[in-house]
Parts: structure tokens; C-alpha cells; sequence
């Protein structure tokens, strides 16, 4: 059973992914596409609803993006969002020009035509964000205006007739208040879907098609201990059962007892056949001396390649390579409408080796991160994996600044745990993006039982984020921050000292390398 499809059409937004994730929150599938698509694309796929972004652009500006003039006329209902919606006025005949003055922030939308299906249930005015410079001075012949705000007269404007609408504000963003009435109203009233797209759907279709795609062949997946590779393997196993081999590289730079869970769901619980391969005095050994981050990801890549070519040489008939590449990742690499050829390059399998030929199974790509999440508890694996912090490829290896030996790896390990687990105990991981310590390459002198110290400091780093991309340090009530201190001094040698670093993304970054 094909699911329906509500494409939203790119044209460099700021809130692309938002207006996809608010659609999908729906339970509606959405796809984000680039303003170049051809128009074939569309009735290839049979698109339900398409809508089309805001931008930094200004419409009538010379180079600004534009969609084929035919995207107006497939009959597919179309919502234009702040550029989308004034390049469609554009198109179809109106007029859109630079506004007297722009409208940034919280604005009142009064409704004036509570009988069109777009603005059913809204009430006669609600909060909506604005965010724009140019305006729609008049709406193509046969729209209507839905809308206005003090400052925009056609804040909202709409043909029922063809199933157009736009929209000046941003009803994707939280700001405004009944953006998610007014997307629905758009995706039930007007496009008439059935909002049946959940993960118990999205399971079936994909076990089936990955039995499809690997037939009775064979595949191998590199397990990292992170929630993608996680679910991947998972949803595949459940596909094709003992075909799937996992090959778990253990390069020594994981957090206190990960190696050993990842073991234990994976070979013991689920019953996978896991090839475990403790790599660490390796890693070691090549980063012996290297104190440049860079180098240190370089050399964790490099060696991770190595090991992975030298143990998938050892298994025969394996012709097919998982990968827990998920939509963002899609995205950045060129864009769903591309077949996906850059393979991640964190620290798994990018760059393998020309006649080690896998074709790519990539069962979790049309998801975003949160719905990864939702799958993998569909698929009953353990919420210590599921809800695990993101966590960098090279490890603990950027995190132990300068040169890493197993010594400086054990302190870090220790404090890392003592933090994770207060912050578990307190109730507060789930309200954290990512949470970890650091071992600076310094030491402070400091007192412990009468006695002068010189040892390590121990820096703690905890953030709140969306998507990485920025993010904001975690208000820790002081008695936590305190707990965590006394135990990591008193209990982990070599340390004598905690700082929590409260610097937000940008200016920092989330990492310290």
C-alpha cells in the first residue's frame, strides 16, 4: 500500500524541515523536494498536496528561484507559505511588490472569510509570525482575501475553486498559535487526506520492500551503538531474519558499558548474528602522540575503514550493505531527488574500497530523528538505545583533549557515567539534547584530604537543541550540579576539580572539538 504524498517544494527556507516534520506530526507522509523538480516528478509519484516554502528571495528579483508555471495547473491543491505564496500570485497574474513596512514577529490575523475551508475553526483573529519585506499588493484574478493583519492586507488569500491558497505568516512555527488547525484544514478540508501514515504503517511497508530489494540474498550492517544503525538493523532483521550479519567494531572510544549493551540487545535479545570485533588497542595504538582533533578523525576513520574491509572480506555472499542514513542526511547530501550515492561519513563505512561492491540498503531514510525513535520502540528495543544523547563517531577520542591513552580514556569514562547518571536520577535526560563530559589537556592544583593536588579538571557540557544546529546551555538546578561535582571529585582519580560550561551554539560548538 502506497502512502499518500504531500510534497513541501524548497526554496531555501529557514523552517523546510519544520513545515515537513508539522505535516508528518499529522500523520500525513511528506517529502521535501528543490524548486528545480520537473513536473513529471509529480505525477510520477501521484502528489496529494504540495507546499511550497518561504525563502530569502524577493520574488521579482532577478535570479530568484521559480517553479514550472505548469505546477499551478496539475490540479494538485497547493498552500504558498510567505515566498511561496507570493511567487504564486506572481505566476498567476497578481501583484507583489516591496511592502511600506516589512512585518517581523507576533502579528493578529483577522479572519474575514470564516467560511473558506483553510480558515475553518480559527475564530475571528489569532496570533500568527510574520517574517517578510515584500507583500502581495493584489491577489490573482480569482483569489480571494482570507486574511489581513494590521500591516498586511492579504495576509491570507485563496481560489477554492483550484484549490490554491497562501498564506503571508508562518503557520509551521509555534508562534503561531493555530498554525497546526490551519496546516490540517490544508491537508483534511482541501487536499482530503486520510492522515493514515504512522510507524506501525511505515514498519510493514518497509520489512516488505527490504524483503523486495535483498530477495534471499545477504546483508551486512555496522552497528555503532547509536539509535540509526540501531533501528536499521533491527527493521532489517525483522526483513530477512538470520540473513542479516552485524558487525559491531568496538574501536575502544565508547562511554562506560556501551560495548557490553550493545552485545546484549543485539546478539543476546534479538538473537542476531553479531560479529563483535575489539578493535581498541588498534585505535589505540594509531593515536598514539596525536593531539590535532582533525588528525584524531582522520586517523578513527581511516582505521574503522580497515577493519570493517578486513572482516567483510572474511563473510561470503554478502552482496548488500545497511546504513542508517536518515532524511536529514538525505537532504544534505544532495537531496531526495538524487539516488543517494555520498554514503554517511562519521566514522562508519564511507570510502570502502572499490571492489568491495554492496549495494545500499538504506531502510530509514524518508524518516526525521524523532521518528527513528518512535520506530525503533515500535520494534521493542530498549529505551537506553532509543533515547540515547547523540553521540560523535570518533568517540570519546574529541573528547579527551590531546593526546588519548587508556589512562586519561578510564578518567573520562568514569566522570561521563557519574554525570549521565545523575542527570537519569534527577529526571532530567529527556529534557537534554546532549549531555557529556570533557578531560581538558591541563592540570590545577587543588586540596584533598590535607594533601596539595595537581590533577585534571573535569569540564561537564549539557544542551538544549531542536537539531543541533544551535543550541542553548541546560539550567541545571545548583544541588544536581552539585551532587555530580562531589562524586565525580571524590570518586574518580586524578580529578580534583568541575566547571560546567554554559556557552551557547554559536558562539561555541556542542563538542569541544
Amino acid at each position: 500500500m502506497s502512502h499518500e504524498l504531500v510534497v513541501v517544494v524548497d526554496f531555501g527556507a529557514q523552517y523546510g524541515q519544520l513545515i515537513a516534520r508539522r505535516v508528518r506530526e499529522s500523520r500525513v507522509y511528506c517529502e521535501i523536494w528543490p524548486w528545480s523538480t520537473p513536473l513529471e516528478r509529480y505525477r510520477e509519484r501521484g502528489v496529494r498536496g504540495i507546499i511550497l516554502s518561504g525563502g530569502p528571495a524577493s520574488v521579482y528579483a532577478e535570479g530568484a528561484p521559480r517553479v514550472d508555471p505548469g505546477l499551478f495547473r496539475l490540479g494538485i491543491p497547493i498552500l504558498g507559505i510567505c515566498y511561496g505564496m507570493q511567487l504564486m500570485s506572481l505566476e498567476l497574474g497578481g501583484d507583489v511588490r516591496p511592502a511600506a513596512q516589512g512585518e517581523y514577529g507576533k502579528a493578529v490575523l483577522e479572519v474575514t472569510a470564516p467560511d473558506d475551508p483553510l480558515l475553518a475553526g480559527l475564530g475571528p483573529t489569532t496570533q500568527v509570525w510574520m517574517s517578510h519585506g515584500d507583500h502581495v499588493a493584489a491577489p490573482p484574478p480569482g483569489f480571494r482575501v482570507l486574511g489581513r493583519t494590521a500591516a498586511t492586507p492579504t495576509a491570507a488569500v485563496g481560489d477554492p475553486e483550484r484549490r490554491l491558497y497562501g498564506v503571508q505568516f508562518h503557520p509551521e512555527v509555534v508562534h503561531t498559535v493555530q498554525g497546526k488547525e490551519l496546516l490540517e484544514n490544508f491537508l483534511f478540508r482541501i487536499c482530503g487526506l486520510r492522515g493514515d501514515w504512522t510507524m506501525a504503517e511505515f514498519i510493514d511497508r518497509q520489512v516488505a520492500a527490504i524483503r523486495e530489494q535483498i530477495g534471499q540474498g545477504r546483508a551486512l550492517c555496522a552497528l555503532s551503538g547509536g539509535v540509526d544503525s540501531a533501528v536499521a538493523a533491527t527493521l532489517v532483521h525483522r526483513a530477512i531474519g538470520d540473513r542479516l550479519t552485524c558487525l559491531f567494531v568496538d574501536h575502544g572510544l565508547l562511554r562506560k558499558g556501551e560495548a557490553e549493551q550493545v552485545i546484549r540487545t543485539f546478539r543476546d535479545h534479538f538473537h542476531m548474528n553479531l560479529i563483535h570485533v575489539d578493535a581498541s588497542e588498534r585505535f589505540l595504538r594509531a593515536l598514539r602522540g596525536v593531539t590535532d582533533p582533525e588528525e584524531k578523525r582522520k586517523i578513527i576513520g581511516r582505521e574503522f575503514i580497515r577493519v570493517f574491509e578486513e572482516e567483510a572480506r572474511k563473510l561470503e555472499g554478502i552482496e548488500f550493505l545497511v546504513q542508517g542514513t536518515i532524511y536529514p542526511d538525505v537532504i544534505e547530501s544532495g537531496g531526495p531527488t538524487g539516488q543517494a550515492a555520498v554514503i554517511k561519513s562519521h566514522h562508519n563505512v564511507g570510502g570502502l574500497p572499490e571492489d568491495l561492491k554492496f549495494t545500499l540498503v538504506e531502510p530509514l531514510r524518508e524518516l526525521f530523528k524523532d521518528e527513528v525513535r518512535a520506530v525503533g520502540r515500535q520494534l521493542g528495543l530498549p529505551e537506553e538505545i532509543v533515547g540515547r544523547h547523540p553521540f560523535p563517531g570518533p568517540g570519546l577520542a574529541i573528547r579527551v583533549l590531546g593526546e588519548v591513552t587508556p589512562e586519561k580514556l578510564a578518567i573520562l569514562r568514569e566522570a561521563d557515567a557519574i554525570f549521565l547518571e545523575e542527570i537519569r536520577a534527577a529526571g532530567l535526560y529527556d529534557q537534554i539534547w546532549q549531555a557529556f563530559a570533557v578531560l581538558p589537556d591541563v592540570r590545577t592544583v587543588g586540596v584533598k584530604g590535607d594533601q596539595r593536588t595537581y590533577a585534571y579538571p573535569i569540564v561537564l557540557r549539557a544542551v538544549t537543541s531542536v537539531d543541533g544546529m544551535t543550541a542553548d546551555f541546560f539550567r541545571f538546578p545548583y544541588e544536581v550540579l552539585e551532587r555530580i561535582m562531589t562524586r565525580i571529585v571524590g570518586s574518580v582519580p586524578h580529578v580534583n576539580r568541575v566547571v560546567y560550561d554554559i556557552t551557547s551554539k554559536p558562539p561555541g560548538t556542542i563538542e569541544w572539538e
